[in-house]
């Protein structure tokens, strides 16, 4: 099925692992040229941008702490002047630091809600302002069933994340009539590296929450995501589309 992605251009930011990873290897698999932002353009993103040129893409891989607005808008500018063109921005970098909220600490409510948040932010505006002007464009941005539910010991992951469904209703309202459509995709527990070395007992009692029986895997949520870049999507806007395997009902 051609999704009608082929010679687009795709900016991932936290895409040298994980679901970013995953996401930013299947857009190059539907012809995407792909920009990745991280912290680090370590041999883990080297790895990546190597599994996207394998499908014959260009793949530019920039560092930055997304939570730098100046460096968010030279990003953006710098995909632009490298790759030719923008049509696609995955935010999708995040953090967490768990703890009932009695043992949370200031640095790790400001921590994570200014990654997982302000880092939404900042890319989500640098791009608005280009799809505005060319009058088309995709924004998906990665929260989490967390975010729609609450979770113990993740009031501060669980508030960057339902801030990112509320910021990403609010901008579909702001950009719709330019034609660019924002949309959310919230994954319950995927197995990534980071959960498959958490305790055995997590991982099953994720499991029995959903109602299919298994964990979605970074796959699961690059295919979700190549739905809402695609032309297949373009009347769908400010929606949240949980990847979850039904934990969240």
């Amino acid at each position: 099925m051609d999704l009608g992605l082929t010679d687009r251009v795709a900016l991932v930011t936290g895409g040298r692992s994980g679901i970013g990873a995953a996401i930013a290897t299947a857009l190059a698999g539907e012809g995407c040229d792909v920009a990745i932002v991280d912290l680090t353009a370590d041999d883990e993103a080297r790895a990546v941008a190597r599994r996207i040129e394998a499908h014959g893409r260009r793949c530019l891989l920039m560092e930055a702490d997304v939570r730098d607005f100046a460096a968010a808008e030279h990003r953006v500018r710098e995909t632009i002047s490298t790759l030719g063109r923008l049509d696609i921005l995955v935010c999708n970098a995040g953090i967490t630091a768990d703890g009932p909220i009695w043992k949370l600490t200031e640095q790790q409510w400001d921590d994570v809600i200014d990654v997982n948040l302000k880092g939404y932010f900042t890319y989500n505006r640098a791009v608005a302002a280009v799809f505005k002007d060319q009058r088309q464009g995709k924004i998906v941005n990665v929260a989490s069933i967390n975010g729609l539910r609450g979770k113990h010991s993740q009031t501060n992951y669980s508030a960057s994340k339902g801030g990112i469904v509320a910021m990403s209703k609010a901008l579909a309202r702001e950009v719709g009539k330019f034609n660019v459509n924002v949309n959310v995709l919230a994954p319950g527990m995927v197995l990534t590296a980071m959960a498959e070395a958490l305790p055995p007992e997590f991982l099953e009692q994720a499991t029995d929450e959903t109602v299919l029986g298994r964990l979605a895997s970074p796959e699961d949520c690059a295919n979700a995501v190549l739905f809402l870049c695609s032309d297949r999507s373009r009347h769908i806007t400010g929606e949240v589309l949980k990847v979850d395997g039904g934990q969240y009902i």
